[in-house]
């Protein structure tokens, strides 16, 4: 690369909310701003303050964009250890969707970037960031448009009412705004729908602090002390979704075989009423917390964490688990795929394993990560893997075509295009009918002008 390359990533929440699309954004912004080639703009949703009482945890609420903007930049400084002015924080409209429990980008958002710095976005969670899309088209606006899919919405929606019904519908939906506004796609893993051009490969990597509890436990192991004198736990948002039914379900079938099993489950949520009053009925002793950031010491001790979860894509607090240095019992499951390669990762295909692979862990002791494991692992890694798989500093268009095939590749692309702006034509009057817009609060704290009368195709 020869030129400064403008990097914008747009993501679909923000700190304080600890959602995955909050937090590995701001991490990936961090990392990649420390190649001085690169200039990186996180972009993130501006909530009202009506939103921001419904998302936020503990009565945390900001007055201004700059005032929340101060806190994310104190929160991954805290984090990384290096100073976070490396790149800018730029703020869009949102508003908060109850009964999708989700922000939604309202507006043209692509507007928060100016038409000089558009150069490479990168969209984190496309489908969602483009469900509701009212404004230019994102491949006109920027030369490069990747997206990133974090979550495994299929399989969120088929546990609803009707569910397979609605799935089906949403997969088709997903695939059209996404082939209309992506150029290319980057699947965590294979437990995410398919997309037009797209390719599997984690991204994502480990907060520094676990890595660094990890290194501490490993010393405590070399220097002859026990470094994991706690059971087995689980910890994840208190909602039957995430891993809770399938867990309170293996402990409630096989309570002979797993008899004098203690497990501690940390979570708050909206099913936390139900989950205590199922986890009561259990004759293993099952006790409940409430949620707790993971690097808190109360885990550090802790040998063995029990993930049956099969909605995440990738798990964050899998990873963190391994990264500690702990031993992880989870699903023999395509979302668990890039934990396979560390020693400490134990799947299984049902119940029985389930029982087998616990029982073992809880009389074993980890093994100790070795560097390169940590390196996997860790933001570095996965910032590399994210330039290697992204092609950066390619377009899509400057690809090599051979001689005979350029005719026709160039008739095909024409008609492709034509097809694309008939699609996207068709996707703005729709969302001009639902008519997400910020409302005048919003454009006067963002200060955005006025929205233009005509589309800008």
């Amino acid at each position: 690369m020869d030129k400064e390359e403008n990097v914008s990533i747009f993501t679909t929440a923000s700190l304080p909310w600890m959602t995955g699309t909050a937090v590995n954004p701001l991490f990936r912004a961090a990392y990649l701003a420390k190649d001085a080639k690169r200039k990186v703009t996180l972009v993130v949703p501006w909530l009202s303050l009506k939103d921001q009482q419904h998302v936020y945890p503990e009565n945390i609420t900001f007055k201004s964009p700059s005032e929340q903007e101060t806190y994310v930049r104190q929160w991954i400084e805290d984090r990384t250890g290096f100073v976070s002015t490396s790149f800018s924080i730029r703020f869009y409209p949102g508003k908060f969707s109850i009964d999708k429990r989700s922000i939604l980008g309202v507006g043209d958002i692509t507007a928060i970037i100016p038409d000089e710095d558009a150069d490479i976005a990168v969209l984190e969670e496309p489908e969602h960031l483009t469900w509701y899309h009212h404004g230019k088209r994102w491949k006109r606006k920027f030369r490069l448009v990747i997206g990133v899919v974090h979550t495994n919405y299929l399989e969120y929606v088929r546990r609803e009412k009707n569910g397979r019904v609605q799935a089906f519908f949403l997969k088709y939906m997903n695939s059209w705004v996404v082939d209309i506004y992506c150029h290319k796609v980057i699947r965590l893993s294979a437990a995410t729908q398919d997309f037009p051009r797209s390719v599997i490969c984690n991204v994502h990597g480990v907060n520094p602090k676990f890595l660094e509890i990890g290194k501490k436990k490993k010393e405590q192991k070399k220097n002859g002390r026990q470094a994991f004198s706690k059971g087995a736990y689980f910890i994840g948002k208190m909602v039957w979704g995430k891993g809770y039914k399938e867990l309170l379900q293996l402990l409630h079938d096989h309570e002979k075989e797993l008899t004098g099993l203690e497990v501690d489950l940390y979570g708050s949520g909206e099913d936390s009423a139900q989950i205590q009053e199922a986890a009561r009925d259990l004759e293993i002793a099952v006790r409940i917390h409430p949620g707790r950031d993971h690097a808190d010491p109360l885990f550090h001790d802790y040998k063995v964490f029990l993930n049956p979860s099969t909605t995440d894509v990738v798990c964050t607090t899998t990873a963190e688990a391994l990264a500690m240095g702990k031993i992880v019992v989870c699903a023999d499951h395509p979302s668990n795929e890039f934990f396979k390669q560390f020693p400490n990762c134990r799947t299984y295909e049902n119940d029985d394993g389930f029982v087998r692979a616990t029982c073992k862990a809880l009389t074993e002791e980890p093994a100790p990560l070795t560097d390169a494991h940590m390196h996997n692992l860790s933001w570095e890694a996965a910032t590399e893997r994210f330039v290697k798989v992204a092609e950066l500093d390619r377009s899509p268009e400057e690809k090599p075509v051979t001689t005979r095939s350029k005719l026709f590749m160039s008739t095909s692309l024409n008609l492709q295009r034509k097809f694309e702006a008939a699609s996207a034509l068709v996707h703005y009057v729709g969302t001009g009918l639902v008519g997400l817009q910020p409302d005048e609060q919003q454009r006067r704290e963002l200060g955005l002008p006025p929205p233009p009368p005509i589309w800008d195709s």
